[in-house]
């Protein structure tokens, strides 16, 4: 029998925490009802049945569910390979659904992905965000302890190849400014994540939002799916909600529509 290398044994070691990691995400994500309700009334404000939607971080495809169950057609990006093999076991067969095993960010090229294997839902190419967590309060114990070579796509080469969405979702983990800096044009709507040991590059996608057009911005806090302003914000005003937040608040997502579209965002049941 041939003896497994030191480096397959590692390389064995890393499938089997990954592959732990992902199945508790699939527990955290899918495993309640009330969570998926939730979601569904929260994206039902900017997702129509026929619309296209770019899911950018989708991990293991909990929103993904969500913006089918509402109708949408899907580009899911996630370069991680574990969790984009288990997006093709669950969406695979869904005509509705592309997936591309690419990051994105400000111009087209390649990049370091630095994966926690034991929390796939904070791996990250910004080395920025892993220092930043490197002893904060409620990121005790996160370790980013592999590496792999990913590509890099813009937002505005995915509309190129796929048509303009009208609504992205965005979760990069510290990234979403890079990623933001690659789109060129106002999108209707679309929502970027942000946390409290990173509030710079929430002002700089809020900075982005300034450039590419006139938005009104709310945001919902954790794994809520509940926007908490009424009525939606300016841009200055939601960056002074951001610097009050308390620590502990850790993390959430920023929601942006174009002025023009509110109105029409706030309409459905709250």
């Amino acid at each position: 029998m041939k003896t497994p290398s030191t480096n397959n044994l590692a390389a064995i070691a890393n499938d089997w925490r990954a592959g732990k990691g992902v199945l508790g995400s699939l527990a955290t994500y899918y495993g309640d009802s009330g969570r998926r309700r939730a979601m569904d009334r929260l994206y039902r404000r900017f997702v129509k049945p026929g619309a296209l939607v770019f899911d950018i971080g989708s991990h293991v495809g909990d929103r993904i569910a969500s913006f089918r169950r509402l109708g949408a057609r899907v580009l899911a990006v996630e370069p991680q390979w574990f969790p984009a093999r288990v997006l093709e076991l669950l969406y695979g067969r869904d005509s509705q659904v592309v997936i591309e095993r690419v990051g994105v960010g400000a111009r087209p090229g390649s990049a370091t992905l630095l994966i926690n294997l034991a929390n796939p839902t904070v791996s990250t190419v910004s080395t920025s965000f892993v220092e930043a967590a490197q002893g904060a309060a409620g990121w005790e114990g996160q370790v980013w302890d592999a590496r792999a070579r990913i590509p890099l796509v813009t937002l505005d080469g995915l509309i190129e190849r796929h048509g303009a969405p009208a609504f992205v979702k965005i979760d990069v983990e510290g990234f979403e400014a890079e990623a933001l800096a690659g789109l060129s044009s106002p999108l209707p709507a679309f929502s970027f994540e942000f946390t409290t040991i990173q509030r710079a590059v929430a002002r700089e996608c809020l900075a982005a939002c300034r450039r590419l057009g006139s938005y009104g911005f709310n945001a919902s806090l954790g794994e809520t799916h509940r926007l908490i302003h009424e009525p939606w914000l300016s841009a200055a005003q939601i960056e002074a909600w951001l610097e009050d937040l308390p620590h502990s608040a850790n993390s959430g997502d920023i929601y942006a529509v174009l002025r023009d579209e509110v109105d029409g965002a706030e309409s459905p049941a709250r």
